[in-house]
């Protein structure tokens, strides 16, 4: 180690804070001004029931609701809770991330060299999220999978029944409408039905209703928040990038980053561990255009806003582990096969 390298890494180091920034801002602000003044609820009654068709519409519902991967499992909770399809809900969290025109644009301005590289990611993590949803929706009851305690203001109609008798299934399961007391979970202290219907009403409580000085509040902390949560991953990942290309040898990334194989497992994991925010990772990605295969590039950019450690943990407070690991797998195979169609047949 040398001052000529600590010099380089650093000098990397802020040409990527200073290229993604204004982005991560301008995510978090589009972000939370349209959880604040828009009501993604009057949407519900528009989604479609074909599961397919519900899932392709969920995936693309990220160009009115543009969120990151941390924005995105809030208003998917929401979404669930107020009875959207499985199909409609999986496809928006898996794809909000990235198809949105924030992240396109990011994209577009680190590989503009390369557009293939900005349309195959929007194209691989439209399908993969349609795919993804389309699977999810073969569960007629979703609740087996979510978190009890999202899972009991969840409503549930069973197929093929009316109205009235969809509207009684949920009478049935709905806390809401129980008398006396009942256990939540595991847990040994029953819960008063007024207690439960105060943390759903907390869960779907909307801020569009509320006068704009109280918006403007939440916008402001929404916002600080978010910089100083997602600023600090922006941080340590630019730190990864910098010292990974100038400390580590250029032969071990070469060998690593040329394979078909081994480069794109290498950029999973990479994405899956950094945790970048989807509206930045472009120009992390870009970082390593000359030594990784396009094939690679593309599964940090498709995988990374899916499934990463960050989003694990927020997907854990809807889903049962079982669930999340469900969601890895069918997102980690897709894109394996679909990014090592392009290192094999388009690179």
């Amino acid at each position: 180690m040398d001052w000529n390298q600590l010099n380089s890494a650093f000098t990397l180091f802020l040409s990527l804070l200073v290229e993604a920034m204004p982005f991560l801002l301008l995510g978090v602000l589009f972000s939370g001004s349209l959880q604040v003044f828009v009501d993604e609820r009057k949407l519900v009654r528009l989604m479609p029931k074909h599961p397919f068709l519900g899932a392709l519409v969920g995936s693309c519902i990220g160009f009115l609701f543009p969120v990151c991967e941390c924005g995105n499992v809030p208003v998917a909770r929401r979404l669930l809770m107020q009875g959207v399809p499985s199909a409609v809900a999986i496809g928006f969290l898996l794809a909000a991330p990235t198809i949105n025109p924030i992240v396109f644009w990011a994209t577009w301005t680190a590989f503009r060299d390369q557009p293939e590289i900005v349309f195959l990611r929007v194209g691989f993590s439209l399908a993969i999220a349609t795919i993804i949803g389309w699977v999810f929706s073969a569960q007629a009851d979703l609740r087996p999978l979510l978190q009890p305690s999202i899972a009991r203001v969840v409503p549930f109609k069973r197929r093929g029944k009316g109205k009235a008798e969809a509207e009684m299934a949920a009478t049935e399961t709905s806390p809401l409408l129980q008398s006396g007391t009942y256990f939540l979970g595991q847990s040994d202290q029953p819960i008063q039905p007024e207690v439960m219907a105060m943390q759903a009403a907390i869960a779907l409580e909307s801020p569009v209703g509320k006068p704009l000085p109280d918006k403007l509040a939440l916008l402001l902390e929404n916002t600080i928040q978010e910089m100083r949560e997602l600023g600090g991953v922006l941080v340590l990942g630019s730190a990864i990038a910098a010292i990974v290309q100038v400390f580590v040898p250029r032969e071990v990334i070469l060998n690593l980053g040329q394979g078909p194989v081994t480069s794109i497992l290498a950029m999973m994991l990479l994405a899956a561990v950094v945790s970048i925010c989807s509206t930045v990772d472009a120009f992390f990605a870009l970082s390593f255009a000359s030594t990784f295969t396009s094939g690679s590039l593309l599964a940090f950019l498709v995988f990374g806003p899916m499934i990463d450690l960050k989003g694990i943990g927020l997907m854990l407070s809807i889903f049962k582990p079982r669930a999340v690991f469900y969601l890895f797998t069918l997102a980690a195979q897709l894109t394996f096969l679909f990014t090592l169609f392009v290192n094999l047949y388009i690179s």
